[in-house]
């Protein structure tokens, strides 16, 4: 396709100011100190076929992608928890490319979830809402956008249990059912309350984030850095029962995308608190997820279980633990995260793309939804086409993304 390279203007006060990205020339030699020509290489081939294929596919999108079925998008009308992700990648290839199409389509994407903001249901409305709303905002100074963050982080906190320190995660406010239920996906959901108390001054919601995240650390790692899917309390007392999983072999195993949302999650609250509490189990959970890999650098779906290292993919998992290697390796300089995370992106982009595919809707294949379940085996997801542009651009273009999710530390 046929990009353009016009310079982005900010468009209101507030917004995180917008300069001109660096065409890719100036932006290969800002980072060919730290990333390898050959990889450069190759993640730019990967960026220029994810932006390509979303360029061809975004047209007759209607609604969003939760996953793929004989290689075609399947969609939720209301976004189902994954809504965020498909305005999340049109910004990515937008700030890629620069073509206006993209930031057109992800705005009118974005728009459709505004139902959710009133949404108490369910923990996810920072997936819902940071790469999609938050983002919005950042990238076109739109105060809309932000209240509508505002509005879903007013929700999120509803869902937090003061007797056990912990955002629930599944179900009504009012149904008993899984009101104890923690998971470790839900470190992922903490930074849109980190956004509301900096845009609101109020400490109240990332209080809560903190909170959850300090409950989280004491009892989802184990002394080797894994972790399990799911941590159960009694709702009434705030006592913890125990590790369970849904989407994990079992309580005791290691669900590899689980794995990849907590070292990206710690990492993140790290560098909003600078709790260095936060940086060390960011770091354990890492270790533990550096040495599972396989050598072909695609994780297996759980780490722990019986065919591993010979079972099936997750490349969504690949993806979203590149991302946090690259955050982490920002956060402490440790310079071989990132050289895991690049043979991650580079492993991903090698044999991980559809590109042997004609009829193929999405980026990235060999992604597993649900394993235990049989829901998903091997498909194609949206925050696999999300993570993985977002992890190529932190490596092409880390001031394009600073602006779009802010990378700051405190």
């Amino acid at each position: 396709m046929s990009v353009s390279r016009r310079t982005v203007l900010a468009t209101a006060a507030g917004a995180t100011a917008l300069c001109a990205s660096p065409a890719p020339a100036a932006a290969a030699d800002t980072a060919a100190g730290r990333t390898p020509a050959p990889a450069l290489r190759k993640l730019r081939a990967a960026a220029d076929y994810a932006v390509e294929k979303v360029a061809a596919v975004a047209p007759n999108v209607t609604a969003f992608p939760v996953g793929t079925k004989f290689e075609k998008w399947v969609y939720s009308q209301n976004g189902d928890w994954v809504g965020g992700f498909w305005p999340g990648t049109l910004w990515m290839a937008w700030l890629y490319s620069k073509d206006e199409a993209f930031r057109t389509q992800a705005m009118a994407s974005a728009r459709k979830l505004a139902p959710r903001q009133h949404d108490t249901g369910t923990h996810d409305l920072g997936f819902l809402f940071y790469p999609s709303w938050a983002t919005a905002w950042r990238l076109t100074g739109d105060e809309a956008w932000r209240t509508g963050a505002l509005r879903a982080a007013d929700s999120l906190i509803q869902r937090y249990n003061p007797r056990g320190r912990f955002i629930r995660a599944w179900g009504a406010l009012n149904d008993p059912k899984n009101a104890g239920r923690v998971i470790i996906d839900t470190m992922m959901n903490l930074d849109l309350l980190a956004f509301a108390s900096r845009q609101t001054g109020d400490d109240t919601y990332l209080d809560i984030a903190v909170e959850h995240a300090k409950t989280t650390r004491l009892v989802f790692p184990r002394p080797d850095g894994s972790t399990p899917h799911v941590y159960d309390f009694d709702p009434d007392s705030g006592a913890p029962v125990g590790p369970n999983t849904v989407q994990g072999y079992s309580p005791t195993s290691c669900w590899s995308r689980g794995q990849a949302w907590g070292l990206y999650g710690f990492t993140t609250m790290y560098r909003r608190t600078g709790n260095r509490d936060f940086l060390t189990t960011a770091r354990a959970l890492a270790d533990y997820a550096v040495g599972a890999l396989t050598p072909d650098h695609v994780p297996v779906w759980d780490y722990r279980a019986p065919q591993q290292p010979h079972d099936i993919k997750d490349a969504s998992a690949g993806a979203i633990t590149a991302c946090g290697l690259l955050d982490l390796s920002a956060a402490t300089g440790r310079q071989a995260y990132r050289e895991v995370a690049l043979r991650l992106l580079t492993a991903l982009s090698e044999t991980c793309l559809t590109k042997n595919s004609a009829r193929a809707e999405a980026v990235v294949a060999r992604c597993t939804r649900n394993r235990p379940a049989e829901d998903g085996i091997e498909i194609s997801l949206p925050y696999a086409d999300y993570y993985l542009l977002e992890g190529i651009l932190r490596v092409l273009r880390p001031q394009d993304v600073d602006r779009a999710i802010d990378l700051s530390t405190v």
